[in-house]
């Protein structure tokens, strides 16, 4: 079996398991978060969703998080290596600082919110760079966005960004040319639903360093898989665009692909 084989099944089954009608449980904790959330006024999820926005916007456009640049001389299988040691490393790294702001009581908590999300855009931003992609490219950085969203939404969301980001490179020219037609309300929702319970637990005295360093070490742990079948699923459907339309032209696929 080549590497190429092994991992088409790999992708073939996380699409499934992405694609499957959500549980009971899933439904249940869907409508309750949805109930919470109509009792929040307007003003506090406006500012919280400007918050996030600012934030997104800083690290997805600022010039620390665009320097890498795109490899173009490696096969997948040495790519996917690559991939996974960055993730292990910011796994890592995510730990100790989930370990260290959930030791220093609430304030500290509330700072590990912004300093998280830095540390996984730019893991994205690594991640996409290894694969071949030019992250100084603005439909490249709204791709990892739709990642992020991916791997912190709910069931039906999640669905909903994945038949997005399918055939991607077929919808660029559809894509939105300014990044404030972004729906950055549903993207601060659903993060925030997401890791809620975690972080929530992260700022309880004693036990927050711990709840920190293993809710950060998971949070990245599942944007790096997603982001990895991400890659693939552009990989793969590159592939059939190749196929059907010789010769080869996307330098990914000619270098060694």
């Amino acid at each position: 079996m080549t590497y190429e084989q092994k991992i088409s099944g790999e992708l073939n089954f996380w699409k499934f398991k992405t694609l499957q009608k959500p549980s009971l449980l899933s439904k249940v904790t869907d409508k309750v978060q949805k109930k919470i959330n109509s009792y929040i006024p307007d003003k506090v999820h406006n500012a919280i969703t400007t918050a996030i926005k600012q934030m997104v916007k800083a690290v997805l456009l600022g010039s620390t998080f665009t320097t890498s640049k795109p490899i173009t001389d490696l096969t997948l299988m040495h790519r996917e290596a690559l991939v996974k040691q960055k993730i292990d490393t910011y796994k890592k790294t995510g730990a100790a600082e989930g370990g260290i702001t959930g030791a220093g009581g609430f304030l500290m908590s509330l700072a590990d919110f912004p300093l998280l999300l830095g540390i996984k855009m730019k893991m994205l931003f690594d991640i996409a760079a290894v694969y071949g992609y030019d992250v100084k490219d603005y439909r490249e950085r709204l791709y990892i966005l739709h990642i992020f969203q991916l791997a912190f939404s709910s069931k039906e969301e999640s669905q909903n960004i994945f038949y997005k980001m399918q055939n991607w490179d077929d919808k660029a020219h559809q894509l939105p040319t300014n990044i404030d037609e972004f729906d950055w309300l549903t993207f601060q929702q659903q993060y925030r639903d997401y890791i809620d319970l975690a972080k929530l637990a992260q700022m309880l005295p004693f036990v927050g360093a711990a709840v920190g360093a293993v809710a950060n070490y998971k949070l990245i742990e599942k944007l790096g898989k997603t982001a990895i079948m991400s890659y693939r699923m552009r990989y793969f459907s590159l592939q059939s665009v190749v196929l059907s339309h010789e010769p080869i032209s996307d330098f990914r696929l000619e270098k060694g692909n």
